[in-house]
């Protein structure tokens, strides 16, 4: 197995469709999720005012999942079901599979504050496409290709697809 010396850097494009798919897929089972939990106010003729009171609420539960969604398969992985599919991974800086404590940094601001992190990252952008979290927690956003084997990698070269 050689060692690649190049790692390809997923496109913004790539990385917004994974972070889409991500997305409707933890949604789907939130939803379910609140559907199952409301269900009690159903025939309850306030519950619009009952749902308004408690919007902050579902706002932090839905980020603490997404939190723990991203954290849980960019630690394991490297892949969340939306990188999967798209053949991308996050990756340390030298493309090793991050900690969990890294992960969390790094999935924090697409959980919490996503087009804040994305349009700095855009604004302050560097040679290596990162977010703001992405830069805090020292990760990238790769494309693979089926036949490299990623591990320890020296003399990395950040190339843009």
């Amino acid at each position: 197995m050689g060692v690649p010396t190049n790692l390809v850097l997923a496109s913004w494009t790539d990385r917004f469709l994974a972070w889409l798919i991500d997305f409707i897929i933890v949604s789907i089972g939130l939803g379910i999720l609140f559907a199952a939990l409301s269900l009690p106010f159903w025939f309850d003729n306030n519950m619009v005012r009952a749902y308004k009171s408690i919007e902050p609420l579902h706002y932090i539960i839905s980020s603490v999942v997404f939190l723990a969604y991203w954290t849980y398969f960019e630690f394991k992985t490297g892949q969340s079901i939306g990188k999967k599919l798209l053949h991308l991974k996050t990756t340390d800086l030298s493309g090793k599979l991050i900690e969990p404590k890294i992960a969390a940094i790094e999935s924090f601001g697409k959980s919490f504050l996503l087009p804040f992190d994305v349009i700095l990252g855009w604004i302050f952008t560097n040679k290596r496409r990162q977010r703001i979290f992405s830069r805090i927690s020292n990760t990238i956003v790769i494309k693979l290709k089926e036949e490299d084997d990623y591990g320890v990698f020296n003399n990395v070269k950040y190339l843009k697809d």
